[in-house]
């Protein structure tokens, strides 16, 4: 009886061994395991293709060259009961906010302007500046810059400043994190501006983008609340505010932007989905930094 109870005992504890070490197949999904690019684990199944290009670094820059906007791509416009209404010229512009990007979900699709996006070209989406157009991304974190073409509308969500296509992310090192702070701001790309841009070197268009004589301040009405902590003559001025106030836990929740209309750089917070949360962000820098605020609706 005890060498049957010890033969037991020896063949449970072979069974245990041989379902704990069952070999699986090389590209069984393992919970918790990490995606392979365009496998999963991005939103919404967002991501990567297979065929990604072994190189995206060493993809170009977009091409400056003066473009006719497109009028039907530039009207006013809804989306998610928000109203924009976009550049219709050339303005400076320059705010930093949060970037995302969209990748194969998005790939071979149309963009406002009637051209296909493709996720490794250069380009981008934004709520209100000109279609097409050309903006400098730059990640202040690491210091990387782009070049992109904003040939799409969004992002729509309130916390968003601008759409990357997925080559442009991976430039700037916002992948992993799928969306992180950058600085956008305008190129100016009409023919005079080009000259001095590359020498002489420009690609006509039927049309040209047209420099309005004083910078036009884009409307967007919507339910989101903004303080403005300051306006200066001078861009450098703006910049010491700014990088106080992002030193200072006055701005956890919304990004510090600097927007250039009026001929005035200001300095602003926001967006708040509440007047009382702007409020109170207004009185606490007031507060803390001795400096008039205005909270604004736009």
């Amino acid at each position: 009886m005890t060498k049957f109870r010890a033969y037991i005992a020896i063949l449970t504890l072979l069974l245990l061994a041989a379902c704990g070490g069952v070999a699986t197949k090389p590209d069984a999904k393992v919970p918790g395991a990490l995606a392979k690019p365009g496998a999963g684990g991005y939103y919404l199944d967002d991501g990567p293709g297979d065929d990604a290009p072994a190189d995206i670094d060493g993809i170009p820059d977009a091409t400056l060259r003066t473009e006719p906007l497109l009028a039907r791509a530039n009207k006013p416009y809804v989306a998610l009961g928000q109203e924009y209404i976009p550049f219709t010229t050339y303005a400076p512009y320059k705010q930093q906010g949060i970037a995302s990007w969209y990748g194969k979900r998005y790939h071979g699709k149309k963009t406002s302007v009637g051209e296909v996006y493709d996720m490794y070209a250069m380009s981008g989406a934004h709520t209100i500046l000109p279609l097409p157009s050309y903006v400098k991304v730059t990640n202040p974190v690491n210091g990387r810059s782009v070049i992109v073409r904003i040939n799409d509308r969004g992002p729509f969500k309130h916390d968003r400043l601008i759409d990357l296509s997925y080559a442009a992310a991976y430039k700037l090192r916002l992948i992993g994190q799928g969306s992180g702070l950058v600085e956008v701001e305008s190129i100016d790309t009409s023919p005079e501006a080009m000259k001095k841009l590359v020498g002489g070197k420009v690609e006509p268009a039927a049309e040209v983008i047209a420099k309005p004589k004083a910078p036009a301040e884009p409307v967007v009405k919507s339910a989101g609340y903004y303080v403005q902590a300051g306006a200066f003559k001078t861009e450098a001025n703006s910049d010491l505010l700014q990088k106080k106030i992002q030193g200072l836990p006055l701005a956890e929740n919304v990004a510090v932007g600097k927007v250039y209309n009026g001929d005035l750089y200001r300095v602003r917070l926001g967006p708040y989905s509440s007047r009382e949360e702007a409020d109170i962000s207004a009185a606490l820098i007031r507060k803390q930094l001795n400096i008039a605020t205005i909270v604004q609706n736009q």
